[in-house]
């Protein structure tokens, strides 16, 4: 794996998202779809489908990273939209019973997060050469 930094920063994310969903799974036990959920790491709610989501996440973001530069581009851009729609739903989701991710504000926070740091390193670094007209 070259030391580029859509392969880098994809597979910190991934590991960071593997490692939430993971724990998620361990130490906080809540229902599958609970709006409510339960605390993992004593600050971030969460619940059985957010973890499964984590981990899905996490390991093609951790996959595309010891695969090639364009698989790890494409895939830290198209997660990295994911997560920040799926922030935006949050904040319209958060305390209202539609809520089967159980988002939180710290939920949020760690999806804007990962949008930013995966939208900027799979949009705006190493883009291709545009051919010359």
């Amino acid at each position: 794996m070259s030391a580029s930094p859509n392969r880098v920063l994809g597979a910190v994310v991934g590991a960071v998202f593997l490692a939430l969903g993971v724990s998620g799974f361990i130490f906080a036990s809540a229902p599958f779809f609970s709006p409510d959920g339960a605390l993992v790491w004593g600050v971030i709610t969460t619940n059985g489908l957010q973890n499964l989501t984590h981990i899905v996440l996490g390991a093609a973001l951790v996959l595309a990273a010891v695969s090639t530069l364009d698989a790890s581009r494409r895939v830290n851009g198209t997660i990295g939209a994911l997560c920040l729609v799926w922030g935006i739903a949050g904040l319209f989701l958060i305390e209202t019973s539609s809520n089967i991710f159980a988002l939180g504000v710290w939920s949020n926070l760690i999806h804007f997060a990962a949008s930013c740091v995966l939208l900027a390193v799979g949009l705006g670094v190493e883009r291709p050469a545009r051919p010359a007209i």
